[in-house]
């Protein structure tokens, strides 16, 4: 079943994102690479895909796992948690209906 993975970063977070980065999206290329990732991606903290210093606000994956808890222990461990990036992170069963 796929589940979404729903973060959101603490204030000024960038810094903390980009020491972090390399390690956060080998995880998510794993995932992709076992045809388990759906999407994954930054919410930028303006209307842009590029929003400079103002940085990003959270990050949603939708991946396949398992079970609910096999979702929630892959998200307890990303390299963004252990880098203080996520204030909070939700993870939620996910229905794909589209496309």
């Amino acid at each position: 079943m796929y589940y979404a993975i729903i973060s959101e970063d603490v204030a000024n977070s960038l810094p903390l994102r980009a020491k972090a980065r390399p390690d956060h999206l080998a995880r998510l290329e794993a995932l992709r690479d076992e045809g388990r990732l759906l999407v994954a991606g930054p919410h930028p903290a303006l209307d842009t895909p590029e929003p400079g210093a103002a940085g990003f606000t959270g990050s949603l994956v939708i991946a396949e796992f398992d079970s609910l808890e096999d979702a929630r222990n892959w998200a307890d461990a990303d390299p963004y948690v252990a880098a203080g990036v996520y204030s909070r992170v939700s993870v939620k069963p996910f229905k794909v209906v589209l496309p």
